[in-house]
């Protein structure tokens, strides 16, 4: 993983965003500073819906979109509203560890399963529906789309600080990542 850096210490978090509401969620999250008062969102955060995933901010402090993987291309209206209507210039993605939209194809047929068990689904609709949808959903590896994913947002939206970010589940820790590192 030589692609994501450490946040331990405010000297490890990159100059480019230090100060910035990136950098402060990166010393919330980590590094437990105290909480500063908002009255309004500083920034867009879009993360996984995995329940494994908490984040330490403070009320007020951002708007949070979760979708599997942190693919916001289906949140996309949500994210422009964010920018136009919050006023939001940052916004901080977060890949993780162990996202179950990673090599989502191999779990096709407890998919399929689950929604002929738990959902009452037919089978031939519920694998209908993962074929649709799959495609649309699978992320690949983590970091990688996580990169792809901040630099599509960058180009849609220019005017907007986009940055790449990793939930490390194993131990709630959030890690930097970086395309030239």
């Amino acid at each position: 993983m030589d692609r994501i850096l450490e946040i331990n210490s405010p000297d490890d978090i990159p100059e480019a965003i230090k100060g910035t509401p990136i950098g402060d969620l990166l010393e919330y999250h980590n590094l437990g500073r105290p909480f500063d008062k908002y009255t309004k969102a500083e920034l867009l955060i879009g993360m996984c819906m995995d329940n494994r995933k908490h984040l330490r901010i403070p009320d007020q402090f951002a708007y949070i979109l979760r979708t599997g993987g942190a693919n916001l291309r289906p949140s996309e209206f949500k994210v422009s509203y964010a920018i136009a209507v919050g006023g939001i210039r940052y916004i901080a993605l977060l890949a993780h560890s162990q996202c179950g939209m990673s090599g989502l194809m191999s779990r096709k047929d407890q998919f399929i399963n689950g929604l002929v068990e738990n959902a009452g689904w037919k089978r031939d609709y519920a694998e209908d529906h993962f074929l649709r949808f799959a495609p649309m959903f699978e992320i690949g590896n983590e970091i990688d789309f996580v990169i792809s994913e901040a630099l599509r947002l960058k180009q849609r939206y220019p005017g907007v600080t986009v940055v790449p970010l990793y939930y490390r589940v194993e131990d709630n820790h959030l890690l930097f990542v970086c395309n030239n590192c």
